[in-house]
């Protein structure tokens, strides 16, 4: 057996990687000349009128429009209103949240921050508890100090929050309960009982069979009817129950996917151990097939989070609707803060999904067993 041995300098260069990648075929080169003209073309515009003539300072609408629309700008002057951004910065990641208690919200994302990464780091030890303060003593400790109403703190209703706080708020809650739950329907699917392969696939199939937004209206509008008279529900409860159920069904799916892949042999190797069913799962085959379908279940995580601006079809507002919401603010409205407010949410939401996507690619290599083909 001959050793691997390294790539030849020549492509180990970035010449030679230029070649390999950008030159290698006719077509590659005439989609890499087009690819690079067309950024020649659209760059220098796009860096002119986000940052070279941009509003980056202002009180109000006159610093981001011209004099003919009544502001100090020069007449044909065009450029992203950042001074926007900037004024109201507290209200898109905190909503109405009352300015003296922000330092609750901003202690909880402390936290967040603080269980999350180590988590994320396959080297650190104590995984198991770690997870278990993440995923449940971090939401039992956010719900007191985020509404408030004991240990002296003031009471702020869930109507008064916002922005990319609800939005966070929304996904991670999305996303600690849709996989757990996700996993149990995926194994329930499968099962030899009818009765719960039954009612496993009548909810996942209901559920798919509607889009969120159907969902979170039937959760905000209709189940208060069915309610004895006097009760009531949190909007923001329903809305986190909504997503939930929602992305619960379609991770069944895609564990479900994993485990199908899984080689019958690896269950039968598991049978002739003498495991038990949930020690078998639990063991062999379930890491397995998570590693598997770990593309699958980014994905949808992605989903979810881009999907959390539907809450605002119950009044909610997430960060897109609260930056929409500000467009008809008389202080600021111009033509140029609709698309300003835009492209910061967007690349608000492209740096998280962003970051999901990356730290996915990272766990496949850090999982990889020669499965690549």
């Amino acid at each position: 057996m001959i050793d691997p041995t390294p790539a030849p300098l020549s492509t180990r260069s970035a010449s030679g990687w230029i070649r390999t990648n950008l030159l290698a075929t006719p077509k590659d080169a005439a989609l890499t000349i087009l690819a690079v003209a067309l950024l020649v073309w659209t760059l220098p515009g796009m860096i002119n009128w986000l940052f070279v003539q941009a509003a980056w300072f202002g009180t109000d609408r006159s610093f981001c429009t011209t004099a003919v629309q009544g502001g100090i700008k020069p007449n044909g002057w065009s450029g992203a209103c950042w001074a926007f951004v900037g004024d109201r910065f507290q209200q898109f990641m905190f909503g109405r949240y009352p300015i003296d208690e922000r330092w609750r919200p901003m202690l909880v994302a402390i936290l967040f921050i603080g269980l999350l990464v180590p988590v994320l780091m396959p080297k650190l030890p104590r995984k198991g508890l770690n997870a278990l303060l993440l995923f449940v003593g971090l939401p039992i400790v956010a719900f007191f100090l985020l509404h408030g109403g004991v240990f002296g703190l003031q009471k702020v209703e869930t109507p008064l929050w916002g922005g990319l706080m609800v939005t966070l708020i929304l996904s991670f809650v999305g996303i600690a309960v849709s996989l757990p739950v996700g996993i149990l329907l995926a194994l329930g699917r499968r099962s030899t009982m009818p009765v719960i392969r039954i009612l496993c696939v009548t909810f996942i199939e209901v559920i798919r069979g509607v889009p969120l937004i159907t969902v979170l209206f039937m959760a905000n509008v209709m189940l208060p009817l069915f309610l004895p008279t006097g009760w009531t529900i949190d909007n923001f409860l329903r809305a986190l129950v909504g997503v939930a159920i929602f992305a619960s069904a379609y991770m069944a799916e895609v564990v479900r996917g994993g485990l199908q892949a899984i080689p019958k042999g690896q269950f039968e190797g598991a049978d002739s151990l003498g495991l038990s069913y949930w020690q078998k799962i639990r063991l062999i085959i379930m890491p397995q097939a998570l590693k598997l379908v770990i593309p699958g279940i980014v994905n949808t995580f992605i989903g979810l989070f881009k999907d959390t601006s539907l809450v605002s079809i119950i009044g909610m507002f997430d960060l897109l609707g609260i930056v929409q919401l500000n467009f008809t603010d008389t202080t600021w409205i111009s033509p140029v803060t609709p698309i300003t407010g835009l492209i910061f949410a967007g690349f608000i939401f492209w740096l998280f999904c962003f970051g999901m996507s990356r730290y996915s690619a990272f766990m496949e290599r850090h999982l990889d067993t020669n499965l690549r083909r």
